[in-house]
């Protein structure tokens, strides 16, 4: 491999902003803010708004939202008009 055309591969903590939930993974990315892990030790920070604890899907707190077809909606519309 040639030197100095790779990024640096470090440990970063993921901050879900909207459930409180930290993982620890490597990545390229990087943060001036630290927080300090379960190990004792800190590491850059990475905010994060969706991970698998708030996702609807791996939570099983998905929407379903009933808005009916094209045909529905334009029928709505009709008796509206009428």
């Amino acid at each position: 491999m040639r030197e100095g055309i790779h990024p640096v591969y470090h440990q970063v903590l993921f901050f879900d902003v909207t459930s409180g939930y930290k993982f620890l993974s490597g990545s390229t990315k990087s943060s001036n803010e630290k927080m300090e892990w379960e190990d004792g030790n800190s590491y850059p920070v990475i905010r994060v708004d969706t991970s698998s604890a708030s996702h609807p899907f791996y939570t099983g707190k998905q929407r379903i939202s009933e808005r009916g077809g094209r045909v529905d909606r334009f029928n709505q519309r009709v008796q509206q008009k009428k």
